[in-house]
């Protein structure tokens, strides 16, 4: 690892390209501590330690902190994200926006452009709803967060976080196209690691005031080794169905013959599912925290994942969007016409119908254990505040869960890419392959 490691500074090309991905995600780092005018970070960032597990401390997460800081990079890249999952959905039910999918590179960039104006039209919604949420003291207790409320404060607060999620944005792309890696995953992974620290001084903190034990945070170490083999094993693992190839003359050419394999991934949908439940579970219970009423009130605390009626919902929302992106995303019958069509079969299995139930047999029963593996690393961190209740939010968080997953998989996929960057050039790759006999 460490040879391989120093040979990408013997490229020129992809020494360039990881020194243009660091100075961009410097710049955005830079971004986060640049505040909007009129908001009170200092007094923003209390009410939100204040408010752990809800839509809000997710949000934050995401952002890097730039949320409860109330900076220029508030809203994050997350408007993107959620743009662009639902244009992909879409793209699978909707014949329109299939056929834009269709059509090649045309229709993707088309596809780009809509994903571009509809992440203008979510963050200038979602800046408008902060900027009228943040002027109004009775969201907080009577605590002034803004000191001069107005329409002109709401208009300066829109355009600022709706620019701000813009220039992400153009980063992201920047990153992809002239850096190493997946420019918006880049991202969202820097914003997570920027927390660690965080973490740790809080961490520190408890264990200096003797309010956790040092063998907690041993025994919290050795399980975070744990969550991070189970999250690699959750993202490489994948079934392998041997595809034979019957021959076919055209002509004077012989085409087929071959044997190769299809991969069916132990979890599909990657994070995905995850946002989609986590959102889905505490948005209404984020809505209800703010309610007067106490029953109202206690229903939120009941949906919090930290709660364990929370913890049941949020596994069972887990399990359930790994099947619905499963099959969004694995089609058995468009793979089983695709074989046909080229003379690829399963070895036993008819072509047809029957391979597309066998395809859709193997991916429900593939499906079920990484939904419930999936599902163990979400509830990770509530579990481990669930039993250590002075462990803090941010540190669970951190150190398991949904935002650990998404580090471990977007590490291994930036690392394959320098990898491929490596091979080309005939030098050895970071990842041993192991040989078959």
């Amino acid at each position: 690892m460490f040879e391989a490691f120093r040979d990408t500074f013997k490229i020129p090309d992809l020494k360039r390209r990881i020194g243009i991905t660091i100075l961009l995600l410097t710049v955005y780092r830079f971004g986060c501590y640049i505040p909007v005018p009129g908001i009170n970070g200092k007094e923003l960032a209390k009410i939100f330690e204040s408010s752990a597990g809800t839509l809000f401390s997710l949000a934050d997460l995401f952002s890097g902190g730039a949320l409860s800081q109330a900076t220029i990079f508030a809203l994050g890249i997350m408007p993107y994200i959620s743009v662009s999952i639902v244009l992909e959905l879409l793209a699978s039910v909707v014949p329109f926006f299939e056929n834009m999918l269709k059509s090649g590179v045309e229709g993707r960039k088309k596809l780009t452009q809509l994903t571009r104006y509809g992440t203008v039209a979510l963050c200038i919604f979602q800046g408008f709803a902060i900027s009228s949420f943040l002027e109004n003291p009775e969201h907080f207790g009577g605590l002034v967060i803004v000191a001069n409320p107005g329409w002109l404060f709401r208009i300066i607060t829109t355009l600022t976080l709706t620019t701000g999620t813009i220039f992400l944005m153009y980063l992201g792309e920047q990153i992809t196209e002239k850096g190493i890696g997946n420019g918006i995953s880049l991202i969202i992974t820097t914003s997570i690691i920027s927390r660690m620290p965080v973490a740790f001084h809080r961490m520190a903190g408890l264990v200096s005031a003797g309010e956790i034990n040092i063998f907690v945070v041993i025994i919290l170490i050795a399980l975070i080794f744990g969550v991070v083999a189970a999250a690699i094993l959750i993202n490489e693992s994948e079934r392998r169905i041997s595809i034979q190839y019957a021959k076919r003359v055209i002509g004077k050419r012989v085409y087929g013959g071959q044997s190769t394999y299809l991969p069916i991934k132990l979890n599909q949908g990657g994070v995905i599912p995850l946002i989609f439940a986590i959102a889905i579970l505490t948005f209404p219970a984020t809505i209800l925290s703010f309610a007067q009423n106490k029953f109202l009130v206690k229903l939120s605390n009941i949906l919090s994942p930290q709660q364990p009626i929370g913890m049941f919902l949020y596994a069972i929302l887990t399990i359930f969007f790994c099947y619905f992106y499963a099959g969004i995303i694995f089609n058995p019958d468009n793979i089983a016409d695709d074989l046909q069509k080229y003379g690829g079969f399963i070895q036993g299995i008819r072509p047809g119908k029957s391979t597309a139930l066998y395809l859709e047999r193997v991916l429900n029963r593939l499906t079920l254990p990484g939904s419930i593996m999936l599902a163990a690393i979400a509830l990770f961190p509530y579990i481990l505040m669930h039993i250590y209740r002075k462990i803090p939010y941010i540190v669970a968080s951190i150190f398991g869960g949904i935002g650990l997953l998404i580090v471990v998989s977007v590490l291994i996929e930036t690392i394959r890419q320098i990898e491929a960057h490596l091979l080309l050039r005939h030098y050895q790759g970071f990842i041993k392959k192991a040989k078959i006999k």
